[in-house]
């Protein structure tokens, strides 16, 4: 294997319409930690995560590789592995810390990665890891439900990434009423199909809840948060909850205390960013959605899928999610 590889990276913050604002790079081969994989990346998929830290996070003229979410092929394995051997076929979302999946080979924390579903291509797989975290600890982990827990559930933008693993997990694994908003007749129609039982307007938040669960929701999931509270506020029952995925400034939170309404924050880098010891489950989760996809009870987000793995293409990834109409996900493949 050679020495080096082929990477996509930035430099500095600029526009994604300045040809500079990714660049293809090459960079040495990772050498993969004791409990580490080597992947070679067959498919990244992209996030909004990947345009917030390009456009805050300025490396200061070094090259910085983004991309949290991929799906390839372990070739190498350290000398602590014990999930997983070379030549299994794996999904994961990595670390906010460590380097990033646009590049031809990754090193990945095996208790973060989990066995790509035989039922799914590698474009495929790599829709999910991301935002399938981020839905399952928020219905899981921060609202602590399970398979006999009921009320009804709304989330907020239900045809975007996270969105649409929620509306699905939800449906899968709980037994809540889940109402979706969307604002175009494709968003609405996506949420439906993947099992909304209701979809509303989300210019009018409040009137559409009260014309559809005229006693109000139990949960809320928001990845748009900003000016937001007291709509939720009268939408929530008393006692309702809150997970929040986005992070608003100024955000204040006292119209919720009237109705003893909880807050929550969710970031599915937590695990990884501090090492938790319970770190593995984020490879425990994975594996379970493996078995759901393979056994048909859930299906990828996958609806755009570019390629090659280039700064072209990463560049015109990144201005589709930036537009913020996209539905489902989107995947880059091959190098």
């Amino acid at each position: 294997m050679s020495e080096t590889m082929r990477a996509v990276a930035y430099r500095r913050s600029l526009p994604i319409s300045d040809p500079a604002s990714l660049e293809d790079v090459e960079l040495p081969v990772p050498t993969p930690g004791p409990r580490d994989l080597l992947v070679r990346v067959e498919a990244v998929s992209v996030n909004p995560v990947d345009t917030k830290v390009r456009q805050g996070n300025d490396p200061g003229g070094q090259p910085k590789v983004l991309g949290y979410d991929a799906a390839g092929v372990v070739t190498a394995v350290g000398s602590d592995v014990t999930l997983f051997a070379v030549g299994d076929e794996v999904y994961y979302a990595g670390s906010i810390t460590r380097p990033g999946t646009n590049a031809q080979f990754h090193a990945v924390d095996e208790r973060i990665a989990g066995h790509k579903p035989r039922t799914l291509g590698f474009a495929e797989a790599a829709a999910l890891p991301l935002t399938t975290i981020t839905a399952w600890e928020t219905l899981f982990d921060r609202f602590r439900l399970g398979a006999d827990s009921t009320g009804t559930l709304l989330v907020l933008a239900a045809a975007g990434g996270v969105g649409s693993m929620v509306v699905q997990l939800a449906r899968a694994l709980t037994g809540l009423t889940v109402v979706g908003t969307a604002s175009r007749p494709e968003s609405r129609q996506w949420a439906l199909d993947l099992g909304a039982h209701h979809v509303i307007d989300h210019h009018d938040l409040v009137a559409g809840v009260r014309a559809t669960v005229p006693d109000g929701v139990h949960y809320v999931l928001s990845p748009n948060t900003a000016g937001m509270i007291e709509a939720f506020a009268e939408v929530l029952r008393p006692g309702g909850e809150i997970t929040a995925i986005d992070e608003p400034e100024g955000l204040e939170l006292v119209p919720l205390k009237a109705k003893s309404i909880s807050f929550h924050w969710e970031l599915m880098f937590t695990r990884p960013l501090y090492e938790t010891d319970d770190m593995i489950a984020h490879h425990d989760l994975l594996e379970r959605v493996t078995e759901l996809i393979d056994a048909g009870t859930i299906r990828t987000t996958l609806t755009t899928e570019l390629g090659p793995i280039n700064a072209a293409t990463l560049r015109h990834a990144h201005e589709l999610v930036e537009s913020g109409h996209t539905i489902g996900k989107i995947v880059a493949t091959g190098f």
